[in-house]
């Protein structure tokens, strides 16, 4: 698939909110229907996932503790009628060490946004199986 650029975006995420459904709501109101994304600040707790596939479900990783959004990436498409982020993120301690993996929630104590909307066909998101992927070309 080949797209266009739209609208770029770059704003910071109001402390206390829930990232991952914020990036949503933001992109419904926008009008934003598909898009890359990137985001860097500092997380008060979050939760990631890391999708099993023998088990065909994520494996929830809690992460109770204040620690760096060293980078989160991902896209906006379309789920069930509605803008849905896909965001995959990797997290920093003091210490140095890391967590990563697939960004199911987070409580954002700084969070910088970067959203560029992309224009062309849009891509649905539908079930296979446990996930809803983007269908096959």
């Amino acid at each position: 698939m080949e797209y266009e650029k739209g609208r770029t975006f770059l704003f910071r995420v109001p402390e206390d909110e829930e990232l991952v459904s914020y990036v949503n709501k933001f992109c419904d109101k926008n009008g934003i229907k598909m898009a890359t994304l990137s985001a860097i600040g500092s997380l008060k707790k979050a939760k990631l996932g890391y999708f099993d596939i023998s088990k065909g479900k994520y494996e929830e990783i809690a992460v109770e503790d204040v620690h760096e959004l060293l980078l989160a990436t991902g896209n906006v498409s379309i789920k069930e009628g509605k803008p849905f982020s896909h965001i995959h993120a990797i997290l920093g301690y003091k210490d140095g060490s890391v967590k990563g993996g697939h960004l199911l929630k987070a409580t954002v104590f700084v969070a910088e946004l970067y959203i560029e909307e992309l224009k062309g066909d849009v891509l649905e998101r539908v079930p296979h199986g446990n996930l809803h992927l983007w269908k096959e070309e």
